[in-house]
């Protein structure tokens, strides 16, 4: 009985609805974006913020994201899992704030670790018309399963971003060398 208990202390909540990002999240978030210029819109910026917030929360359900990330992946690449890659967030996370069509705010792809034996890791990112990638905001939905994390992209203490063009470049010249 009591190892039952314990179990179940383990098993997932049950959730009804869709999953929801705090509203202080969204906030933070939303003055970050702002925060990128001058001529980023607020009304923009929270909304790219509260579906940058929640999307993914919606997409962890999708994916059946029950272990860490990594742990994903490999269920993903055995064939266990359809999607949850890095790449897979944010191409959907990517295609949901592009469907939106923000006028002041720009969407960028971001890929770390191209040149180094670690994993190679995709996410979005956010600017400010004008901005360079590297001015801008990291969204990434995978690292946490779903619970975003973000930071400015010079600032993020785990990955070197990229733009994807140059990761790709960096790809090619090195197929090419053989």
């Amino acid at each position: 009985m009591i190892v039952a208990a314990a179990l179940a202390g383990c098993a997932p909540a049950v959730v009804t609805g869709p999953p929801r990002a705090t509203p202080g999240e969204v906030t933070d978030l939303a003055r970050a974006i702002g925060a990128l210029g001058p001529g980023v819109d607020p009304a923009e910026a929270r909304h790219m913020a509260l579906i940058a917030q929640d999307y993914p929360l919606e997409l962890a359900r999708a994916y059946g994201i029950t272990d860490h990330p990594v742990v994903h992946n490999m269920k993903v690449n055995a064939g266990l899992r359809e999607r949850g890659l890095c790449k897979d967030w944010a191409d959907d996370l990517e295609a949901r704030l592009t469907a939106e069509g923000f006028a002041t705010l720009v969407l960028h792809r971001a890929i770390a670790n191209a040149d180094t034996w670690r994993l190679e890791h995709s996410t979005v990112v956010v600017s400010a018309p004008g901005q360079t990638m590297e001015d801008g905001i990291v969204l990434d939905p995978w690292r946490h399963g779903g619970d975003l994390f973000w930071s400015p992209v010079r600032s993020d203490p785990r990955y070197d971003w990229w733009p994807r063009e140059r990761a790709f470049a960096y790809h090619r010249a090195r197929d090419a060398r053989g």
